[in-house]
């Protein structure tokens, strides 16, 4: 009875003996948990006090636990809201960054356009930089126009050639400036669209013109023709001016293409003249083939003549004085051809 009385009394002996030590852990882990979270997040957090910027110790440690730079995110809020951009939130910018976009780049590129008065929106600059385009150097080039080479250097040609109307060949080197279209750089055709487009105006301006000369004398036809053809539409680009840089005379081309067609008809003529030798050739052969075969008719034909003399003399159809009447006709008939022919030797 004495044990069991005494049993709380010496339970609450224990648990007072522990109870310190229990809160003093729980102090020693409250301690250290603040020192880490100091040392880990105070600088950040001070840092955008000081700035007057809203960054709390909670998003700074959600931050940190998403995997999320909070450094970055915290240096481009600072930059966002000493620029003016107030209504730039710390969840937009990590949720940008979670997309993998450049953060900085974005806050950058805000900040240029507010200064040069150009609309631009936060969700139209993070779609553009998620598009892989580079939306600083875009912001840059609106405000400071490129200039861009037609044809491109590394493309391996340095001339743009096209053919005038009376067959010579123009030489053509032309500089475009352009500057960035902030709304139609999502979706809209790249630099190598417009040097394309633009080659292709240049061919067509010089295709078009009666003679190589007009197009010497007046290079800035070529110009106003390829400015009026609307070539940056549906481009991420505004096409400013075309200047020729350079047109240079080539070869003449009408010529040459005459050379080659006369070439082409020459052996065409000469295959057909040489069809035609050919078929009289085969022609005279058949000929003289005919001939022997009609000779040899004829040697046939007077291989018949004696046994016809024979079968008349036997049916008495021809006498003794009919057969020698015809040796003289023979005779004087020979005769007369030998003297015709002599007649004509003594002519020649």
């Amino acid at each position: 009875m004495l044990d069991l009385a005494m049993s709380p009394v010496l339970a609450q002996a224990s648990l007072g003996s522990w109870l310190p030590w229990a809160l003093g852990l729980f102090a020693a882990v409250l301690v250290v948990v603040f020192f880490f979270l100091a040392a880990s997040f105070g600088q950040l957090w001070l840092q955008a006090a000081f700035a007057h910027v809203q960054v709390g110790m909670g998003e700074l440690i959600g931050m940190w636990m998403r995997g999320v730079n909070n450094r970055t995110i915290v240096a481009a809020k600072i930059q966002a809201w000493k620029a003016g951009l107030t209504d730039i939130t710390t969840n937009d910018l990590e949720t940008h960054y979670l997309s993998r976009g450049r953060v900085p780049n974005v806050v950058q590129a805000l900040i240029s356009a507010q200064r040069a008065k150009i609309p631009l929106d936060y969700a139209t600059a993070c779609a553009i930089d998620l598009a892989g385009r580079d939306i600083v150097d875009a912001v840059n080039t609106s405000v400071n126009p490129k200039v861009i080479d037609v044809p491109n250097p590394n493309s391996g040609r340095s001339t743009v050639d096209a053919v005038a109307r009376d067959g010579i060949q123009l030489k053509a080197r032309a500089r475009v400036t352009v500057r960035t279209n902030i709304h139609q750089l999502v979706g809209g055709a790249t630099e190598e669209t417009v040097i394309a487009r633009v080659g292709e105006g240049i061919v067509s301006a010089i295709g078009s013109s009666d003679t190589h000369a007009i197009v010497l004398e007046n290079p800035d036809r070529i110009s106003k023709a390829v400015l009026s053809r609307g070539l940056d539409g549906g481009t991420a680009y505004e096409i400013l001016s075309i200047d020729i840089a350079d047109v240079d005379v080539g070869i003449n081309v009408g010529a040459r293409l005459q050379q080659d067609q006369a070439e082409a008809d020459k052996a065409r003529f000469q295959a057909e003249a040489e069809k035609r030798r050919a078929m009289a050739k085969a022609r005279e052969q058949e000929m003289a083939a005919e001939v022997v075969e009609n000779k040899a008719k004829v040697v046939l034909a007077e291989a018949e003549v004696p046994r016809a003399l024979a079968e008349a003399f036997r049916s008495g159809n021809l006498g003794v004085m009919d057969f020698y009447r015809m040796k003289n006709i023979e005779a004087d008939t020979g005769m007369r051809d030998r003297i015709a022919d002599e007649g004509e030797d003594e002519d020649a």
